[in-house]
């Protein structure tokens, strides 16, 4: 990374135009992580009923070059950037994209349960930091024990 073109995060939300089964996300993610590779960039991506969540890392132009592409694929709509800021080091340098499906992972709905991937739609920015930092964390553990 250079100072013209410094090491970024950026997290966006997206709806998928049609729901991903097994086999499609298992494609999706071996494409992705070539490419990702290639580009050096790293993160991870969640999913839970047709929404995506991904956070990317790399370099600003590259980390740029691929949301144009995301922004041009048909399978995803309602693309939003929620965070934009500069890293000085990696949080995910060992995955080109850490994956984890949400589907399994939904909690009983209980008095002062709070759900951190719809807190990212929410659309206020202290709202949305938190949400990161817990998902970040939730996918840490579980890709820790799992």
């Amino acid at each position: 990374m250079t100072a013209q073109n410094p090491l970024v995060s950026l997290v966006y939300s997206s709806s998928a135009t049609h729901p991903f089964g097994d086999d499609q996300l298992a494609e999706l993610l071996s494409v992705s992580r070539s490419r990702n590779s290639a580009r050096d960039i790293t993160g991870m991506l969640l999913y839970r009923r047709g929404e995506f969540v991904q956070i990317l890392e790399g370099a600003r132009s590259d980390v740029e070059s691929l949301m144009a592409t995301i922004g041009r694929d048909p399978r995803h709509r309602d693309i939003r950037v929620l965070l934009e800021e500069p890293l000085h080091e990696r949080r995910f340098a060992e995955w080109t994209m850490g994956y984890q499906s949400l589907a399994a992972a939904e909690p009983a709905m209980a008095e002062g349960y709070r759900d951190s991937f719809d807190d990212l739609r929410a659309g206020d920015h202290d709202m949305i930091g938190r949400a990161i930092m817990e998902l970040t964390l939730w996918f840490r553990v579980r890709e820790s024990v799992g």
